[in-house]
């Protein structure tokens, strides 16, 4: 979006202390396009740098799991208290919503998860995880050092603020649905569009990746049990062998994507799971398998739960055993693919540019991960991306969901940065198409 006002832009920064980042009638283009390096410069500050620092190191320390996160929500809750910021909870149960601006219209989000993984931490540091099992393995605790520092930027420059950010500190990604809670607790009241990033270990340093359209995948979990009648190993004529059926489950799953689906529609069928006798000499009279399936649209998605369970069964039949077959919703809801809206890719890439240098802002292929963002995209316009933290200088650094794990702590001022730019910015050009009188909300904050 471009803006052709003959006002000129004043900024002035410090690290502590109130600030202006552009007048509070109008701003030139030009203006605009320093914000996003003036407010990096701001998160580099060496206070700003090592508060943050400080933060992602007691989360990572503490590791909690989905809707167990409570001590990390209590420091949420304690840095936006010394920040003065009001705020919402429980959502979600452990979540908290924070609240900068006028409190009125227009409204963006800005989204960090919080909660870890159930595994070992195997790098050996001053602050590793002093949970056994339990790590932060995908970076959440990064997230939500570099949200807070966001909310430190814009606190410090409420003032300017043209409208109302909502800070989004979300519980249980790992496969909880916790953005699915979220909003049905109302984080999004009142919201007219959501950002969201995550750490890649495979994006430079100074860097973000993203797409408009599908970008990570929907995803949906399944467990079959195949019972037969168990037996002697010497006579398998008097035994139904639910291994050789599930064997025959497993190499027909494959051909769902391979013979079924449209090579150009990227698919997973994945069965991470095969549980079935513990003698070398005895058929079993049950088998149970499991796994994961991923599609880039819904539609793909829930053909492929549908095929599943059909094959599941088919087969189990063919060799005279039978299934039953669970998707887990319970559990593990199915997440929708994570789908950019293209009408914020440009904000994306005019922010970013602006920032870090348009040569810096890269294209990225679609991801068959998932991220449970997407449930914020299907209620509302949203945009997630990747923000670089590979360093030559670190040499490679291992992928999210490895106990290797580790996070560039260099990149959380380009976080903190981006997620305050995307919002400020988001909030003036919107203002400047949308009068507030002319929008709606409820005003319940």
């Amino acid at each position: 979006m471009e803006f052709y006002m003959q006002v000129s832009l004043i900024i002035v920064l410090f690290v502590f202390g109130p600030t202006t980042i552009f007048s509070s009638s109008s701003v030139s283009s030009n203006g605009l396009s320093e914000i996003p390096f003036k407010l990096l410069d701001f998160a580099q500050k060496p206070q700003v740098f090592d508060w943050m620092v400080g933060i992602r190191r007691k989360i990572h320390e503490n590791p909690e799991l989905g809707y167990e996160e409570f001590e990390t929500s209590e420091l949420v809750r304690a840095e936006l208290d010394k920040l003065g910021i009001d705020y919402k909870y429980p959502i979600a149960v452990t979540g908290v919503v924070g609240f900068i601006g006028t409190r009125k219209p227009p409204f963006v989000a800005i989204r960090a998860d919080m909660d870890a993984l159930a595994m070992q931490e195997m790098v050996e540091w001053e602050h590793k995880s002093k949970v056994p099992g339990k790590m932060h393995a995908c970076g959440h605790d990064a997230h939500v050092a570099m949200l807070l520092g966001a909310a430190k930027i814009l606190k410090e420059h409420e003032q300017d603020l043209q409208g109302t950010v909502v800070l989004l500190f979300q519980p249980a990604e790992e496969g909880g649905a916790g953005a699915k809670k979220m909003i049905d607790g109302g984080a999004l009241e009142n919201v007219n569009a959501i950002f969201g990033l995550h750490v890649a270990n495979h994006v430079p340093i100074a860097e973000v990746a993203s797409r408009p359209g599908p970008f990570f995948a929907g995803s949906g979990f399944f467990e079959a049990t195949i019972s037969g009648k168990g037996g002697h190993a010497a006579i398998p004529q008097h035994a139904i062998d639910p291994i050789l059926a599930a064997s025959n489950v497993i190499v027909s799953l494959q051909h769902l994507v391979s013979r079924e689906a449209d090579p150009l529609d990227s698919q997973v069928v994945t069965v991470g799971k095969f549980q079935g006798g513990d003698a070398f000499n005895v058929i079993p009279d049950s088998v149970r398998i499991g796994g994961t399936f991923r599609a880039l649209t819904q539609e793909s998605l829930m053909q492929l739960q549908q095929r599943i369970k059909e094959v599941i069964m088919g087969q189990a039949s063919v060799q005279r055993c039978s299934a039953t077959v669970n998707f887990l919703e319970d559990e593990k809801p199915l997440s929708p693919p994570t789908i950019n809206h293209k009408d914020l890719q440009e904000h994306f890439r005019n922010v970013a540019g602006d920032m870090l240098g348009i040569h810096r802002v890269k294209d990225h292929q679609p991801l068959m991960g998932s991220e449970d963002f997407a449930y914020y995209q299907e209620a509302i316009p949203g945009y997630f991306f990747l923000l670089g933290m590979a360093d030559d200088k670190l040499g490679p650094l291992h992928m999210p969901h490895s106990p290797h794990f580790q996070i560039n702590e260099d990149a959380l001022p380009f976080g903190a940065a981006l997620h305050a730019s995307l919002a400020i910015r988001y909030l003036f050009e919107l203002q400047q198409e949308v009068p507030l009188s002319e929008q709606e909300y409820h005003d319940e904050l």
